[in-house]
């Protein structure tokens, strides 16, 4: 049977991959496929090689009414603080779980560099809507965005008429722990923080000597900044500290699948705790890696970074002493939160 318009807005199988100018991509997808594709960017596990390109303008005209408007969940993160964790733990049988949609990381980047036109609008209002697609009508779809998206959450909490959304982060130096522990992490620091270098100006101006620590820190500030700023705008979202999850996490996820509306008992949430999942790291199930192991590691990394921590901590604080930031995130979803300079 040939394949309808009105097909690509009814069903997630057909998932908006990427745009590619001016052209929309969809990849075949199914729910098996969801699950095992632990990120929908160019790491996604599609349900075949089928790939379908569709205008924008085209698939715009046959877009259904309330174009721009879904009811989705949300996980925004600072990166490497756990979120992909606690994606996984989510994606049970009924709801749907994105994790890292490759649009919305080009939406990201495309808003941050100054491209607010209404092309990208239109882009943002198809994205919003088909994200917002669900295998059941009364489950949950929960997207956990990536850091470029970040500077869009705005966009994307005024197009949720729930405004649900958890702000998954870490207090400075833990941030720094787990983004300047490697040479590809500080790659990964500049090329992120070069893409997205028009969104930071606020932080960095026009300092073009900035070392990885001073660019990570950089870049933590920004995103803390963002996400105080929408937890006043938006009462409806809470917040999380990377640690609480990893310390406590059956509490945690409790306490996540009611927060996004779902019906999970006590015993499921336990068996996922025990579950291979919270041995193993999440981004790569095959290699072992619990929380025991992440203290030790960011132990070790503590005592090698040290003169780049005190740096980063001294850069933030000179900033912090003309515009602060609020001692904690409010909300927290469970615990009392953590104070962001970690200075409890």
């Amino acid at each position: 049977m040939p394949l309808k318009m009105s097909d690509l807005f009814a069903s997630p199988d057909h998932f908006l991959f990427a745009f590619e100018g001016e052209q929309a991509v969809f990849l075949d997808m199914d729910r098996a496929a969801y699950a095992r594709s632990i990120f929908v960017d160019r790491r996604i596990a599609p349900a075949s090689d089928k790939v379908l390109q569709i205008g924008v303008g085209q698939l715009a005209a046959a877009a259904p009414a309330g174009i721009g408007t879904s009811e989705i969940g949300w996980i925004f993160h600072i990166a490497h603080c756990g979120s992909t964790l606690l994606a996984r733990a989510l994606d049970v049988a009924g709801d749907l779980v994105i994790r890292e949609p490759m649009a919305l990381r080009q939406l990201g980047v495309e808003a941050a560099n100054g491209a607010r036109g209404a092309a990208w609008k239109t882009k943002l209002d198809l994205a919003v809507t088909l994200m917002g697609r669900r295998y059941a009508p009364e489950a949950p779809v929960i997207v956990k965005a990536n850091v470029p998206t970040n500077i869009i959450a705005a966009d994307l909490l005024a197009a949720s008429p729930s405004g649900r959304a958890i702000f998954l982060h870490f207090p400075l130096e833990a941030y720094l722990l787990a983004i300047l522990r490697s040479d590809s992490h500080r790659k990964w620091i500049e090329t992120v923080t070069a893409s997205l270098r028009p969104a930071l100006a606020a932080e960095i101006g026009d300092d073009r000597d900035m070392s990885p620590a001073t660019l990570a820190a950089a870049l933590w500030l920004t995103q803390i900044r963002l996400y105080a700023e929408l937890m006043d705008r938006y009462p409806s979202t809470v917040s999380l500290d990377a640690d609480t999850l990893f310390d406590h996490p059956e509490p945690v996820l409790a306490a996540a699948f009611a927060y996004f509306g779902m019906t999970v008992e006590d015993r499921r949430v336990e068996a996922i705790v025990a579950s291979d999942l919270f041995s193993t790291y999440s981004k790569s199930p095959g290699v072992a890696f619990d929380n025991a192991a992440r203290l030790a590691r960011q132990s070790a990394v503590r005592d090698a970074i040290a003169p780049e921590l005190d740096l980063a901590r001294a850069w933030v604080d000179r900033r912090l002493a003309a515009r602060p930031l609020p001692e904690r995130l409010p909300r927290p979803i469970h615990g009392e939160g953590v104070a962001l300079m970690g200075r409890d």
